[in-house]
């Protein structure tokens, strides 16, 4: 037997600032994310939550496309969870539901292909930015596999049952400005600029409280996962404790009265 031939495709991260961009960096495969791929997820998304010189997280493909999903040849053992013994989503489950807990603000960057898999990752996302030329399928129907569940309930929390139906059942591929209009994108700019515009606005959140923006997404995530309204009270109640605790809004109360740009401070919950 042969030496093992080496899987293309990785991950990797390059930081400005407070900004980390997490590449997928296949381009060869229009970004398509191989298994090793699948499996880099959770632990490079540790890293950055655990590194307090990172505030927010932009995901996006290397080169001219967001990623045409998981890799076709590979598809049936990436699909598979063997706790199960079932194709039931597997390392893509594991990576998408790892970006969709990651506690800091997000932003699924997309420009070109934004496919299957690929859909996924953007839609674990916060923040969709598309450039005018991306391009969205959910394509399931046309390679006869049923698409992880949590794919469909991310995706009908986005779109609603209908346009998740017709786009699962059809697999037909749609525009940037339909992805729009559907729920699947949250804001589409031009191509012409499109990544100055994507890492100002990046910049633009992370200047921002992040206890703000932590608490917040912890409590639109609680909502929009239907948690009963006894855990989504307990949860508002642990967030309205650690205000008192963070001094952001007394930082930015000062700057409000100054006029003054605020400077916040906080970092993470206080018992981490």
């Amino acid at each position: 037997m042969g030496p093992k031939v080496a899987e293309p495709g990785t991950l990797r991260v390059e930081q400005s600032g407070p900004v980390a961009v997490l590449i997928m960096d296949n381009p060869g495969m229009r970004n398509a994310i191989t298994a090793h791929m699948w499996a880099q997820f959770e632990e490079l998304l540790a890293r950055l939550d655990a590194d307090d010189t990172v505030k927010l997280v932009v995901v996006r493909g290397a080169g001219e496309h967001f990623s045409a999903g998981a890799d076709i040849a590979s598809v049936q053992s990436i699909l598979h969870d063997p706790a199960t013994g079932q194709r039931s989503g597997g390392g893509i489950t594991v990576a998408e539901n790892a970006l969709a807990r990651f506690r800091k603000p997000t932003i699924a960057a997309i420009d070109g292909y934004c496919v299957g898999g690929g859909w996924q990752i953007a839609g674990a996302c916060d923040i969709r930015l598309a450039s005018d030329r991306a391009m969205y399928g959910i394509t399931p129907a046309k390679i006869g596999i049923v698409y992880p569940l949590s794919g469909i309930k991310r995706l009908v929390e986005l779109a609603g049952p209908a346009t998740a139906k017709y786009l699962l059942l059809s697999g037909d591929f749609i525009g940037a400005h339909e992805a729009l209009r559907l729920g699947l994108a949250t804001k589409v700019l031009s191509l012409d600029g499109f990544w100055d515009e994507v890492h100002a606005f990046a910049l633009r959140l992370a200047a921002r409280s992040q206890f703000s923006a932590q608490g917040h997404k912890a409590l639109v995530n609680a909502l929009g996962s239907g948690a009963g309204d006894a855990a989504v009270a307990e949860l508002s109640a642990y967030w309205q404790a650690q205000m008192a605790l963070s001094g952001d809004a007394a930082i930015g109360v000062a700057a409000f009265l100054a006029k003054e740009t605020p400077q916040f401070t906080w970092l993470r919950p206080l018992e981490d």
